[in-house]
């Protein structure tokens, strides 16, 4: 079997690798020798932290509802087949009770009224006449010049005379009564939300003329569902913004005794704040939506800074004390100025990351800056410390 003879040029590779082997070892033991460490990792970002602020947040209800008239009165014709002459009130004019809207025309009931008058008087000559002579037959009861038949006569004679004086000043009040009803008058203080009469028309009775906000009074009738139905009262304060974008605080004057079996709903009536004239921004059957104040409740809230979303979930980051942080998916409610509700997913001692969330993932590590808390927001109060 021949044997292996090395190269110059093999040699000299194996003594350039033997020198390479040599200094990495030399270097590695002085490393040792003076103690130097490894290299360490650095921070992914400079944050800011804060701890969650237990607050006390208002406790609202949502709903949505149309805005009506509180009540809306008909104001009809008392006459019968009179002509109208004049219409002194228009749609949108504040009116107060008493004040006349409207005028028929007065001749065909004024002489019926005088007609019924001299009735009157005829009827009262013709009963002072019955009178005189039943009391002359009564004087001559006694003396038997007249039979007890004739002296019955003149008494029925005077009754039947005094029957038809009533009668007349019954018809004589009714054609007076006829005569008022001449002028249609306002029923109650209001604003006319609708006007039907026209000049010149001959209306029988009973037809509408007008229809009458009583006292310019709106409410805000509210959907409810039953299920949020026990949280609200009578007296509860409300705020209504209208379509117009206007908003009203009324309070809830009454809930509906009924539930709608369709819709499962019950109407909430809020009272809303009656204004000079048409001056309010709020029109009846304008639609309009809603919060009832149901109190105010403790809750834990953190900057809305510090919240993150992916993928439509909400996080938060905690600063563990490797000065690493964790990801924490929470739950949010309420809103109160730059402060939001954490319901669940977060201790009240964790410190979380406020500047910078955003940019972090689980597990980075984090150089920490002094952070100074922010101040409570006007909408909303730290909660009362729990008694001992």
């Amino acid at each position: 079997m021949p044997k292996f003879k090395p190269t110059p040029f093999a040699i000299a590779l194996v003594a350039a690798a033997v020198l390479v082997v040599a200094g990495a070892a030399f270097f590695l033991s002085r490393s040792e020798a003076k103690g130097d460490a490894p290299p360490t990792a650095k921070p992914a970002l400079t944050v800011a932290t804060a701890l969650p602020r237990q607050m006390s947040l208002p406790v609202k209800l949502s709903a949505n509802g149309n805005i009506t008239a509180w009540q809306e009165a008909v104001i009809g014709s008392e006459s019968n087949g009179l002509r109208l002459v004049q219409v002194q009130a228009n749609v949108g004019d504040q009116v107060k009770a008493g004040q006349v809207l409207a005028v028929f025309s007065g001749d065909s009931v004024q002489a019926d009224t005088a007609q019924a008058r001299a009735s009157l008087i005829e009827a009262q000559a013709n009963a002072a006449d019955a009178a005189d002579n039943a009391a002359r037959a009564r004087t001559l009861a006694s003396s038997g010049a007249l039979s007890d038949q004739q002296i019955n006569q003149y008494n029925t004679a005077e009754q039947t005379a005094k029957a038809r004086v009533e009668a007349a000043k019954a018809v004589l009040d009714a054609q007076q009564l006829r005569g008022k009803n001449t002028q249609v008058l306002a029923p109650d203080s209001g604003v006319i939300s609708a006007r039907t009469a026209t000049v010149g028309s001959v209306v029988p009775q009973g037809t509408e003329l007008f229809r009458l906000i009583r006292g310019g009074r709106l409410e805000w009738r509210a959907e409810v569902t039953s299920a949020e139905l026990g949280r609200i009262k009578a007296g509860t304060t409300a705020r209504v913004v209208a379509a117009s974008g206007a908003e009203l605080k009324g309070r809830v004057r009454m809930i509906a005794p009924s539930v709608d079996p369709q819709t499962r709903a019950a109407l909430v009536y809020v009272d809303l704040p009656v204004s000079a004239g048409m001056a309010s921004p709020a029109k009846a059957g304008m639609f309009a939506r809603g919060e009832f104040e149901l109190g105010e409740t403790p809750a834990l809230t953190v900057p809305q800074p510090a919240l993150v979303v992916r993928d439509g979930f909400n996080y938060l980051f905690r600063l563990n004390a490797d000065n690493r942080v964790s990801q924490l998916k929470v739950q949010t409610g309420r809103l109160a100025g730059d402060r939001v509700e954490v319901t669940s997913g977060l201790a009240a001692d964790a410190r979380i990351i406020v500047s910078g969330a955003g940019f972090l993932n689980d597990g980075d590590l984090v150089r920490v800056s002094d952070a100074v808390p922010a101040a409570p927001t006007a909408s909303a109060k730290p909660a009362p410390a729990a008694s001992k």
